[in-house]
This record gives C-alpha cells, structure tokens and sequence, in this order.
C-alpha cells in the first residue's frame, strides 16, 4: 500500500458514507466529496451512488497531489491530505506550522524546511493552526463537536 492509499483507508473514517445536511453549501457528499466537486469531476450521476473508485480518484488529485503530500512524512501527509479535504487552508498552516513565509503555496523552501523539522512539532503545531481557524467560522457552534473529534482522532493517528 501507498501513504495515499493509507491516508485515504484512514480518512474514511473521518467521512461517512452519504450525508445529505441542507447547511453544507456544497452539497450532499459520498465518502466526503460534495456534489458540488463531483459535478466538476465530471459525475453525472446520484451522489448516493458515487463508487468510493471515483471518491479516490477526486481525493488524490485533488487534495494529495495537489498539497504534495507525497513529499512529507506520511503522518505530515495525511494531516494536510485530511485538512484540505474537509476545507480550510492547509498549505498556510503546514507553512506557520514549518516556520515559512505562509503564502498559500507548497514550494520547495515549505517542502525543505516540513522536511527539516521534527514531525510530531509539525504535525502539533498544524491542528493548533486549524483548530484556531476552525474555532472561529461562524459555523463553529452546528459543526465544532464534530471539527474537534476529528482532529482529536488525527492528532492520536499523527503519534502513532
């Protein structure tokens, strides 16, 4: 198995399987991905029926390839790979978080210096970022119980 694969076994568990929530502006979701990405993926077909193969497909383009989750430790990966799938600014906090200029875009000076640090440091410092973040949208109170159990769960898989 890839990290992809792993990180993708892993979020799984973080997405249900269909969620139709009318307060989620993108849509219904199957395996976490909206209808809105689907349609733009190209699916054309019932969000209930959308196969996990084309779940994996959107998730890896989307949102491993382009954080270049390939280049950090998996533990790095799958907590970047877990934050932009479920929205937010990732490539800022992995940025704060090494300590460079965040500017929104995974170069190769955020890719040395992730590198260069200690994971768990990284990986500590990345949910405090998007925990902040979350903490202060306007929809904390309907999703923050949710919001925090996942990052709860990620910070336990990140010391594992």
């Amino acid at each position: 198995m890839s990290a992809f694969d792993d990180a993708f076994s892993a979020l799984l568990g973080n997405e249900g399987g269909y969620v139709d929530n009318p307060a989620d502006p993108g849509g219904a979701t199957r395996w976490g991905v909206t209808e809105r990405v689907a349609r733009a993926w190209g699916y054309t077909g019932d969000m209930k029926d959308l196969p996990i193969e084309t779940a994996k497909a959107i998730a890896k383009k989307n949102y491993w390839d382009a954080y270049q989750c390939d280049q950090f430790d998996p533990r790095i990966g799958f907590q970047v790979f877990d934050a932009a799938y479920n929205g937010g600014k990732p490539a800022q906090w992995l940025q704060q978080a090494a300590g460079v200029t965040a500017d929104g875009v995974i170069g190769s000076i955020t890719v040395a210096a992730v590198r260069a640090a200690d994971p768990m440091k990284i990986i500590m410092r990345f949910a405090a970022y998007r925990l902040q973040y979350l903490g202060n949208l306007s929809t904390w109170p309907q999703f923050g119980h949710g919001w925090s159990n996942r990052i709860a769960n990620n910070l336990i898989r990140g010391a594992s």
